[in-house]
């Protein structure tokens, strides 16, 4: 009977302060309104970001089909940098940035450009020399793209060695420096802690993988200044780049005319209309 009537006062005193715990219910934000909040956060800070990203004014530097987006990270800091980047491939804020490292492709196209020049040199020199009777060989002998070591493309009855051993030996010789190379990129300075044949000193390095600079790799002491230091690095990739464009034409040349850069040359210079890029394609030889 007594916890009956505890009960009852109970109740009765809850419902007495009813109405003093009763207010105005909390009105929910609409759906629509706070799917809104995160996109307006999200503009607020790229609109910030865009308006503290600074260009550098490249108006009086010569571009090539440069964009607002390429000249933002192409500063002009590197040599020979007309904002070319069609691809977006140096853009770190792109795709470009996560298929192949802007560092790896800045070093490669300085590496590419050596080899290019080398060989671009390489491939119509001794034509000349054999045409001018320089050398004992005769300009067929010499073609660069049937002086190779994989038969029957090659003439291999003048070597000292046949075709494969010196394809072999090459092969272990290229790739020893190539290795030691490609390790100085990842680690640069790497080289001078490795013993070899005491020349640590020498082969250190500079710090840049793609300029190691000492008395080996900068000879005659060039660039004595950053101004003509960065003018040479120019330079180079001028001459590097036209250097790939000329290799890849003594290729094209090879497949269609089955001779060699300068057979091409001399030919096109005798007779102009029946040797060009139309006749050529017209007719092709291989």
């Amino acid at each position: 009977m007594a916890s009956t009537t505890m009960m009852m006062k109970s109740a009765a005193h809850v419902q007495a302060l009813k109405p003093r715990l009763s207010g105005k219910p909390i009105v929910s934000a609409p759906a629509s309104l706070r799917s809104a909040r995160l996109p307006v956060r999200v503009r607020a800070e790229e609109e910030s970001t865009s308006v503290t990203k600074e260009t550098k004014d490249r108006s009086q530097d010569t571009l090539l089909f440069a964009s607002d987006q390429s000249l933002s990270y192409l500063t002009g800091a590197l040599p020979a940098d007309y904002g070319f980047d069609p691809l977006g491939l140096l853009d770190p804020e792109g795709k470009g940035a996560g298929f192949v490292s802007p560092a790896w492709l800045q070093y490669s196209e300085v590496i590419h450009a050596r080899w290019a020049m080398l060989g671009a040199a390489g491939c119509i020199a001794p034509e000349i020399l054999a045409t001018a009777g320089v050398i004992p060989q005769t300009p067929d002998e010499v073609i660069w793209f049937k002086s190779g070591v994989i038969p029957p493309a090659g003439v291999y009855d003048k070597y000292w060695l046949d075709p494969y051993s010196l394809f072999f030996i090459e092969v272990i010789l290229v790739q020893f420096a190539e290795l030691r190379r490609w390790q100085d990129f990842r680690n640069p300075g790497s080289q001078g802690k490795q013993y070899f044949l005491g020349l640590e000193e020498v082969l250190k390095g500079s710090g840049d993988a793609s300029y190691p600079g000492g008395q080996f790799f900068n000879l005659f002491n060039l660039g004595k200044t950053e101004a003509a230091m960065k003018e040479l690095k120019t330079k180079e990739l001028k001459n590097g780049r036209l250097a790939m464009l000329a290799v890849f034409g003594y290729g094209a040349q090879a497949v269609i005319t089955a001779e060699g850069p300068f057979k091409n040359l001399t030919d096109h210079l005798s007779d102009p209309t029946g040797h060009n890029i139309l006749t050529n394609f017209g007719h092709p030889a291989l």
